[in-house]
């Protein structure tokens, strides 16, 4: 485990303070992900309220675990990228059309408005926008079943 020179907590409203190593208490930290998608894990930034990095984290595995408790808390609460695990149906391969996928939230439809709606990240993952605005990641396309690669295939 790394050397981690700060101390994270909540307040009584539910935000983080972060107190770093020279004492200073930072209010109201925000963590953020650098490689939310491609690198959930790796490299962490803590912000405070103005919008300056008051804090860094190689390595969210590197944190104690009562820290890593609080700021995956706090990342879970403001993040929503379900992963599609099965394409159930598509109602059209023409654009608009709409998907009944299972995530691993559950069930769930979107509206593909186009095929530029679904944008590669590498060889293997796929980001999909729906119509409402929420992205659909599909993590690993060689781990989709055989029907939900095909159908996925008429839009790539």
């Amino acid at each position: 485990m790394a050397n981690v020179n700060f101390q994270i907590h909540c307040d009584n409203f539910g935000r983080l303070v972060l107190i770093d190593a020279e004492g200073i208490r930072h209010e109201g930290v925000t963590p953020v992900r650098a490689f939310p998608i491609a690198a959930p894990d790796e490299g962490l930034s803590l912000i405070n309220f103005e919008g300056h990095e008051v804090g860094w984290v190689d390595h969210v595995a590197d944190l104690p675990p009562a820290i890593r408790d609080i700021v995956e808390a706090d990342l879970r609460s403001r993040e929503f990228v379900p992963e599609v695990e099965r394409i159930v149906e598509v109602s059209s391969f023409a654009c608009p059309s709409t998907w009944q996928v299972q995530t691993n939230r559950g069930p769930a439809e979107l509206v593909l408005k186009g095929e530029e709606d679904i944008r590669r990240l590498s060889q293997t993952r796929l980001l999909i926008a729906d119509a409402h605005g929420i992205q659909f990641l599909v993590r690993d396309l060689t781990s989709l079943d055989k029907h939900s690669r095909k159908l996925l295939d008429r839009f790539l």
